[in-house]
């Protein structure tokens, strides 16, 4: 009977919601229409308004819009329609009275069966619930609360209470019940009281009952009793959308958009097109959601400027029409307007401070939580102390953060703290912020290439004077259709409502554009380049410059040139002491001269669908205008103007993806004329001054030039959001800044020789790409010629997709070992800084992408430390175990061991670094060479010094992890056998996983061969450290067993061709085999990950989980349609295979980050010099005892946390019982398959 009752509700329900959205779309209108005359304003498409399925469907000719008269049109609506909506209720009334007393009748029987729910009351049809009101509404009136979408989300005990009144479906009743369950009774009976005194002002009919109280108690018995099954089921039933999230990650982009465009009409000073935009979107009620606060104070800050607030008010208006309300922001542009007009009567301003009081903010709050620009601060003050002359903002300084206990003594207790100065005197610091700040101020800088000292022949000058008339043709031809572009744009009479791109093409000179796009035809490889990435590129080379414009214009660049210019007092070798981290003393530095704009501007990020649409357009332009002759290079051919780009198509897998490609033409002139003069972007370079701290998610690293804490996924945003809502990053970003403020140099003699055999014919061996005159030749051939076969032909096809491999392969390695190169002689006689940040599992990168110490070994080699320390009595011989480790001989040996046969070596050192390429070349045959070569002349230099203790070395010494993700899953899992293979536990010599894991594969395959297993037979001295090595590695990455496969065919191809597929599948097992024996742990581990994060993807989320630090973390892999270029982002469901491949590995690599933050950490509070590249770690010879015990001490408290037990905590509150997408009856029978899953880790903290 319950259940008819709560059909029968849902249909009374549903003709309640039918007389309230008319109601609802009569009051939309701000002036009285009569009512024979309403006409209907189309309702937002959002989850707070009803769109009822029982009207008409429109048609796509459609629209309405609320002009500015306030008068509402209604393109092709029929002046008939509201009378046929009236007659439609009029009769549907009818039938619900009748029907309501049939489900009184049924009800009250119901009641009388069930002693649970059997009441006095129920008898009398007119009874009712207290406070329950009975209401018979006229069609006319006035209906302003929000109904909610989604009928099925009524609340089973707000159905009995509607069931046991006579009356329950009355608008109010019908109301209450459309709101979620969640909503507490408080709430409901405010809303109630609301809408009755809404209704008395309508003057509609009103009449009250009241049940017995014993009635009451017993219904408020059931409804609490069933509470719990009931969320139950809505949960099981009805859970939240899979797309919920993305939907609200979509409008935040549509809201970013809004705000990107706002700015820039702003900025260029286009103050109508801004605001008639805003009135547009604020005018129609389905483009009007997509509005906040924010948005409408970008308004008012205009209007604050200006002093005009008349202006303002409207705003606050509008404000109160889109039913938000003002923000901090909001008063804080309204102060600003009266602190700016002399004639502003006190009385206005203490009604605003009153207003603010009123919703809850104070004026502290304005100066603690707002961003100001420019003077608006003090003008802000200015205004409050017309009232409260003696007022001073409080500074809140939240001293007492709550940190884990990983971290808890580092801030707590720095008594014993040394923390280091850099070897520069302030002023030397002042003087380099200067250089780097003119670096971005121009955005770009232009370099000399190595490949200019090759002597200039007769066809390459030749080359370079017509490539130079033609790029200054080209500029001429873009900068033309870049005005008569521009100026369609403007004269188009296009609705206010739409975005379009002008304001974007109006925030640089057109000369600015020009070089933009000059420069990336310049940089684009023979191959071409993709549509996307080109495009973004373009895009955010438009982003960076109009950034740093911003900062002038708001004034910050004066003020940080201030702040920088303190803060270098904290690092020069020639001041005094400090007990502070470079983020704390630059966050109180900015207190003391809060004064004037702040640094962190709050300009808005423009979304990745934008900066992608303005390249787009860029390119596009490019394609369309830059053309060149044929003839060009070759007087036979017919003249006739070509394009130099071409748009094309081409595949990626499955995927069919927009291609950008140079003329051949154009990429053989760029080959010919070898450009003496390369041109990055500012912040593709190492910095000239140490970074400016991470002190926020959004601020930090470069002076003026915009940069990401967190990389992401171009158009992903769910990390920015948990950032932004993550409370302490404190120990990230101080680990961010360390890694940061460590200063590098150049290893001149090394990097002499390197450039020297890469303008010769460079090295395979060496790793120095060769040029592009070693590339195969790529034949040609008529297809059409009858003299070859068709197997002939097929050969020449293979031969020519094998050629041009090759050279799109050469020319990429080469323009990489370029830009390295050239960098790294530009700067050769500076000292220079990489600014860090790092990915979405936390792990650390420089930001300067070409050179920096994560590259290769070419790259590592002349890279030094700026700093020199001296060696120490043991320096020396960490110089030499350093040098052998490099060899990459002697693994299993002791270090003792390795010394010695460094020191029975020594002559092969010093020829070495004697005579480089002239000599034994000993060198050349370590597995990393450029290193082992830096490390023999260091040596060589140390040991004919008078004092090697003495002798300043400035080298870098690495200390390796031994299979970190395997120490890692070894300790989670308690396993010692495994430990003791990965060294971490006490052995007299060093363990290899390696080859114990070639053993233990060797002894399985010989118990098969003795078995007389064919396949064992044939790998018969084929097992080897080497052949395991990759497998052991990828496995503790969640390679799966077809992976492994695939690694092991393409050795297994060149030795046992005709047992590929047997051989490879037998290895795998028995390299899983001998993993699961040796890691008992690591495999469960792995399971309960992938197993985790499957369940959780399946139900439509991405996986989620914070370090031990506090980093937030969320997997960005979703599924996304194949489309060549995607303007708009569809995010869509998470995909279940990569987040459930991923999970294992990406969570291994957190753990694997946050041991070398804590491991920098402590290295900077104990003095020392720390870099990292993962899990390998760098300092002086001087302190390599001392770093190697913080490691190991920190990698004991990391792993002495309960790890899995709080990522356990974590999933289990974050994602069971709640986001499964299952019916009750399917989440009945998985449950315990779940439940299994997440207990398996308790069996494994147990064990």
């Amino acid at each position: 009977m319950i259940l008819f009752a709560h059909i029968r509700c849902l249909y009374y329900f549903s003709l309640s919601v039918l007389e309230a959205r008319i109601q609802q779309l009569q009051s939309d209108v701000v002036l009285d229409v009569k009512h024979a005359k309403v006409q209907f304003v189309k309702a937002p498409s959002s989850g707070r308004g009803v769109s009822s399925s029982r009207g008409p469907k429109s048609t796509p000719q459609e629209k309405t819009d609320i002009p500015k008269t306030g008068k509402t049109v209604a393109k092709g609506a029929s002046k008939s329609q509201p009378s046929r909506w009236m007659e439609k209720l009029t009769e549907e009334k009818k039938n619900k009275l009748k029907r309501q007393q049939h489900l009184q009748q049924k009800v009250q029987k119901t009641f009388k069966e069930k002693p649970t729910a059997k009441s006095k009351g129920s008898k009398s049809s007119s009874k009712m619930l207290p406070c329950t009101t009975q209401k018979t509404i006229s069609t006319k009136a006035k209906m302003t609360v929000p109904l909610i979408e989604t009928r099925s989300r009524v609340t089973l005990a707000d159905e009995i209470r509607a069931a046991a009144s006579s009356t329950a479906t009355s608008t109010a009743a019908t109301a209450a019940a459309a709101i979620p369950h969640k909503v507490s009774k408080g709430k409901l009976k405010d809303s109630r009281n609301q809408r009755l005194s809404e209704s008395r002002k309508q003057k509609q009919t009103v009449s009250d009952a009241q049940d017995s109280p014993q009635e009451l108690a017993k219904i408020e018995e059931l409804e609490k009793r069933l509470s719990q099954q009931v969320s139950q089921w809505a949960s099981s039933s009805k859970p939240e959308h899979p797309q919920a999230g993305s939907e609200r990650t979509a409008c935040g982009d549509i809201q970013l958009s809004i705000r990107s465009y706002l700015e820039a009409c702003v900025f260029v000073g286009d103050i109508d097109r801004a605001n008639n935009f805003l009135l547009s979107q604020h005018r129609v009620l389905s483009r009007r959601k997509h509005l906040n606060t924010d948005v409408y104070n970008i308004m008012m800050r205009v209007w604050a400027k200006k002093g005009t607030l008349n202006q303002i008010g409207r705003m606050f208006i509008l404000l109160e029409e889109a039913g938000l309300k003002p923000n901090l922001g909001s008063y804080c542009a309204a102060l600003e307007c009266m602190g700016r007009s002399d004639s502003c009567s006190p009385k206005v301003i203490t009604r605003c401070l009153s207003q603010m009081e009123e919703d809850g903010l104070s004026v502290d709050d304005l100066f603690s939580q707002c961003v100001f620009r420019q003077d608006e601060r003090d003008m802000v003050l200015k205004a409050i102390r017309v009232i409260h002359p003696n007022y001073q903002p409080h500074h809140n300084m939240t001293t007492n953060q709550c940190y884990s206990s990983l971290i808890q003594d580092f801030y707590t207790k720095r008594a014993d703290h040394r923390y280091p100065k850099l070897d520069f005197t302030q002023a030397e610091l002042q003087e380099r912020f200067k250089h780097q700040l003119s670096m971005e101020q121009a955005c770009t800088v232009t370099i000399d290439s190595v490949e200019a000292a090759k002597p200039v022949t007769e066809n390459m000058a030749k080359m370079r004077e017509l490539l130079a008339e033609q790029w200054a043709q080209w500029q001429k031809v873009l900068l033309q259709a870049l005005r008569e572009n521009k100026i369609i744009m403007a004269n188009t009479n296009t609705k206010d409502y739409k975005l379009n791109l002008y304001p974007y093409l109006c925030l640089l000179e057109d000369k600015e554009y020009v070089d933009i796009m000059i420069q990336s035809v310049a940089n684009l490889p023979p191959s071409g380049e993709s549509l996307k990435i080109l495009g973004g590129d373009l895009g955010n080379r438009v982003y960076t410059k109009y950034s740093v414009k911003q900062k002038h214009q708001n004034q910050t660049v004066e003020k940080l040139a201030n702040i920088y210019s303190a803060y270098t007092e904290l690092l020069a070798k020639d001041t005094k002491e400090y007990d502070v981290l470079p983020r704390e003393q630059w966050c109180n530095l900015e207190m003391e001269q809060s004064s004037g704009p702040m640094l962190q501007g709050g300009e808005t990020t423009w979304p990745y669908v934008l900066t992608l649409e303005l390249g787009t357009f860029l390119v596009d332009l490019m394609v369309k205008n830059l053309k060149i002759n044929s003839d060009i290079l070759n007087p036979a051919y017919d003249r006739k103007l070509i394009p130099i780009l071409y748009h094309m198509y081409t595949f990626r897998s499955t995927r069919q993806i927009g291609f950008i490609k140079p003329h051949p033409i154009l990429t053989q002139m760029q080959q010919e004329t070898m450009e003496t003069k390369l041109t990055f972007d500012s912040y593709m370079m190492p910095m000239l001054c140490p970074p400016v701290p991470w002190t926020s998610v959004k601020f930090g690293a470069y002076l003026l030039t915009p940069a990401k804490l967190m990389r992401s996924m171009d158009g992903a945003t769910q990390h920015d959001l948990l950032l932004e809502k993550c409370q302490n990053l404190h120990p990230v970003l101080d680990s961010l800044n360390q890694l940061g403020n460590c200063a590098w140099r150049i290893n001149k003699p090394v990097l002499d020789i390197i450039i020297s055999i890469f303008n010769d014919r460079g090295s395979d061996k060496l790793d120095i790409p060769p040029p592009m005159s070693e590339a195969p030749k790529i034949p040609h051939f008529n297809l059409h010629d009858p003299n070859y076969t068709a197997s002939e032909k097929a050969h020449l096809k293979r031969e020519v997709i094998t050629a041009k491999k090759k050279c799109s392969e050469m020319h990429s390695l080469r323009m990489d070992a370029l830009y390295k190169l050239s960098i790294a002689n530009h700067m050769r006689d500076e000292i220079f800084w990489f600014p860090h940040n790092m990915d979405f599992r936390g792990r650390t990168y420089p930001c300067p992408p070409y050179f920096n110490h994560l590259g290769s070994d070419v790259t590592r080699a002349i890279l030094v430390f700026a700093e020199g320390k001296p060696l120490g009595p043991k320096g020396l011989d960490w110089l030499k175990i350093h040098l052998v480790n490099l060899t990459g001989l002697k693994k299993r040996s002791s270090l003792q061991g390795r010394l010695e046969y460094a020191n029975s070596i020594m002559e092969d050192i010093l020829d070495s670094a004697d005579n480089p390429l002239n000599g034994k070349k000993w060198w050349m045959d370590a597995d990393e060479p450029w290193q082992a070569l830096a490390c023999c002349m260091e040596i060589a230099n140390t040991v004919r010094s008078p004092d090697p203790t003495q002798f300043i070395s400035h080298f870098p010494v690495h200390q390796d992890g031994s299979c970190n993700g395997l120490q890692h899953y070894a300790a989670l899992g308690r396993d010692v056998i495994g430990a003791t293979s990965v060294n971490l536990m006490p052995c007299d010599l060093p363990q290899d996983v390696y080859s114990g894991v070639a053993q233990q594969v060797e002894e399985l395959r010989a118990q098969d061969a003795a078995n007389g297993l064919k396949i064992a037979q044939v790998l018969e001295g084929f097992i080897s450290r080497k052949v395991v090595k990759q497998t052991v590695m990828t496995v503790v990455y969640g390679v799966t067993r077809y992976g492994g496969r695939c690694e092991y065919t393409s050795i297994i191809v060149f030795f046992f061709q005709e047992h590929i597929w047997d051989a490879s599948h037998y290895l795998v097992r028995l390299v899983f085999s001998g993993l699961k024996e040796m890691f008992t742990g690591t495999r469960e581990i792995q399971d309960w990950l992938t197993e985790s994060a499957r369940l959780i993807s399946k139900s439509g989320h991405t996986v989620e989980w914070v370090t031990p630090l506090g980093l937030p973390i969320v997997q960005p892999y979703h599924r996304t349609r194949n489309q060549v270029v995607s303007l708009i982002l569809s995010h869509v469901r998470p995909d279940t295979v990569k987040q459930k491949n991923a999970f294992p590995p990406n969570f291994i690599h957190s753990l694997d980050s946050t041991h070398m933050m804590l491991t920098a950490l402590h290295c900077y509070s104990a003095g020392l010099t720390f870099v990292s590249v993962h899990d390998c770690f760098w300092t002086h010879a001087l302190t390599v005892d001392t770093m190697n015990k913080v490691c190991r001490e920190q990698f004991v408290a990391l792993h002495s946390q309960p790890i899995l037990q709080e990522l356990s905590n974590f999933l289990l509150q974050k994602y069971y019982f709640y986001h499964l997408p299952f019916s009750f009856q399917e989440f009945v029978q998985v449950s315990p398959q779940v439940k299994n899953v997440f207990c398996l880790l308790l069996h494994l903290l147990n064990v």
